[in-house]
């Protein structure tokens, strides 16, 4: 099926973007991998980070500590519950990884300028579907 070989050949090219986006930043893969979830996710707990990313919680400790040395991200106390830890981007920071993808950012933008709202509004109903099937079938293979 096209669409099948499309998502493969797309999947592979975003790796080999994030890669060099890793490289530049000096950053491991994993760890990029856990900003995009903090940028998209905002402030959150190193248990829920730990979730999302499908991380042992020891190995998010790392991760966390290699991020905060490197000026990535602070652990701040929830306000909400002194008790809990949060996990924060640092704006400043991040500002590098959106110059590194604005090459890519341009080009999706002159992509999608191409279609109509309602081509655009079908696509993103595939791809939320395609991403929601991605969730379950790691879910499936987790319990394993």
């Amino acid at each position: 099926m096209a669409i099948k070989e499309a998502l493969r050949e797309l999947r592979g090219q975003l790796s080999l973007l994030d890669r060099q986006v890793s490289a530049r930043a000096e950053l491991k893969d994993v760890d990029l991998d856990c900003l995009d979830l903090i940028g998209r996710h905002g402030p959150m707990s190193p248990t829920a980070l730990a979730r999302q990313a499908g991380l042992h919680p020891a190995t998010l400790t790392g991760i966390l500590d290699r991020l905060e040395r490197a000026g990535w991200v602070v652990r701040e106390r929830d306000t909400a519950d002194r008790r809990a830890v949060l996990i924060r981007a640092l704006p400043e920071r991040n500002a590098e990884l959106f110059r590194l993808y604005s090459g890519m950012n341009h080009a999706m933008d002159e992509i999608c300028a191409g279609y109509t709202e309602a081509e655009l509004d079908l696509l993103a109903g595939f791809l939320r579907r395609a991403t929601g099937a991605g969730r379950d079938a790691t879910a499936a293979l987790s319990g394993d």
